[in-house]
Formats: C-alpha cells, structure tokens, sequence
C-alpha cells in the first residue's frame, strides 16, 4: 500500500527565520497526523534552520532543486553533498518553472530572461540520479502547458518526460521515488485540473513507469498531483485510486492552511483505503 506524500514547495518565499516560525506554528496541527506523510521543501538559504525545526518532529524537508555534479566549478549550483551534509531527504527535480515552463504569463519574461532556467529531459535525468546516489528521495516533476493540454498532446508529453526521466534508473530505486504531476497551466493561476482527469493522467504516468521500469516499481512509487491545490479541494484529489499525493504551493505558505490542507488529506486518504 502506498502512504500518501503531502510536499510543501515554498518556492521563493521565506527568509530563514519566517521558514522556522512557520514551522513551529505547523507541527502541532500534524503531530497527529495518519495515514499519510508530509514534508516541506524550502528554498536553500533557509535549510539549516528548516532542518532544526523540523528535528524529533513527523515533517520532513527537502530540496528545490540539484546539481547533479559533487564538486567543481560550477558558480552559484548546490550539490547532492552539500544537501546530504544538511541531513536533506528529498529534492524537487524537474519543477515547470525551473523548466521555463510558467502557468501564468509574466509581460517582463523575455526569451533571454527564460533561458536563465535550464531544466531539460536530460538535465532532469541527471539530477534524479545524482540524487538517488545520495541516498534522497527525488520528487520528479511532468506537466503540459496548456497549449499543449488543448492540442490533445497531454499524454505524449508527460509519457515521454517520464520515459526520458527515468532513464538508467534501476527499478528498485524507480519504486522509492516521487513523480509530481503538475499540469503546468493549473499552477499558481487559481485553475485546477478536475479530480478524475488528473487521475486519469496520473494512472497514464503509472502505465509509463511500468513500460519503463516494471510493474512493481510502477505499483510502489508514489505520484502526487500538483496545481493549485488548497484545503477545499484536497480531499477530492485525494478520493482518486491513482493519486498519492500532493505538491502544494500556495496553499503552503501558511501553517494553518497547510496544516488543515494535510489533515483533509489524511481523512480522505483513510476514507478510500476504509
């Protein structure tokens, strides 16, 4: 049975002292917390005081983001090193954004501003393995935009990102990874997928885990939903067979909101098992 993964990704918010203060406000609205697990992923400059804050509590933390080399001159990257010697367990790989992939257009967005992110099929691939040699868990993001969502492209394109994601990935090490759907025209645009497409498409990035690496590590990995998701509509995401979970933006930021947002989603996922 796959637990639920409920991942706060506070982007670009929160100095080190406002991610600490949320914490504490946060952990005793989850100590109770079952049936499903929770972790925040918090930008890099707050991960010392993130991972003091979250010690001898039910929250775990991660990573935004990796690079996939140890060491080397590679100015401004964070390494799978740096990031073990923190104590971090988890690393979002492949994020939209970090793709240049945005749900709301920004006027200011040039191309040569887009091309400060990077992200590809193949560097994405590289740090999913950089990390899993490091002993964390990486949160592998798949989405269309919505041009693409309305050429009828969604299932060639998030199939072909697993496929390319996964690639040289052992199948145990594909049965202990996260993968996110994150459509990327619901993201931080108010607009969410409906619960049974997204299940439909989570069922589909299932079947590709399958093609690519086997049957029981498609059954064991868990893939959560990303996109907009707040605690009104988190227990109807998490009624779904497919969904395992999800990716939480917004709806993060706060600890009453996130706290409410992982207990619906410990209920709803205790109500589908029950």
């Amino acid at each position: 049975m796959r637990t639920p993964l409920i991942t706060a990704n506070w982007k670009m918010h929160k100095t080190g002292a406002e991610a600490a203060r949320t914490i504490e406000e946060l952990r005793p609205l989850v100590a109770d917390l079952k049936g499903a697990e929770m972790s925040i992923c918090a930008p890099f400059t707050a991960l010392f005081l993130v991972a003091a804050a979250c010690k001898g509590s039910n929250i775990a933390w991660g990573a935004q983001d990796v690079y996939w080399e140890e060491q080397g001159a590679f100015t401004g990257e964070i390494s799978p090193l740096m990031l073990t010697d923190l104590g971090c367990t988890q690393v979002i790989v492949g994020h939209s954004e970090r793709r240049a992939r945005f749900g709301k257009a920004d006027p200011r967005m040039t191309e040569a501003l887009l091309r400060v992110f990077g992200d590809n099929d193949e560097t994405v691939n590289r740090k999913a393995q950089a990390v899993i040699k490091h002993g964390m868990t990486p949160i592998i993001c798949v989405g269309e935009t919505i041009a693409e969502r309305k050429a009828g492209k969604t299932d060639s394109i998030v199939s072909s990102q697993i496929g390319k994601a996964l690639a040289g990935i052992d199948a145990e090490a594909v049965a202990k990874l996260v993968i996110a759907y994150e459509p990327v025209w619901a993201i931080g645009t108010g607009e969410f997928c409906d619960p049974p497409e997204a299940n439909r498409v989570i069922g589909l990035i299932r079947s590709a885990v399958e093609r690519s690496s086997g049957k029981p590590a498609a059954q064991s990995a868990r893939i959560q939903y990303g996109g907009s998701v707040k605690p009104e509509n988190i227990a109807d995401f998490m009624a779904q067979p497919e969904i395992d979970g999800a990716l939480v933006g917004g709806a993060s930021l706060e600890a009453k909101s996130f706290g409410e947002l992982c207990q619906s989603a410990s209920r709803a996922a205790a109500a589908r098992e029950g």
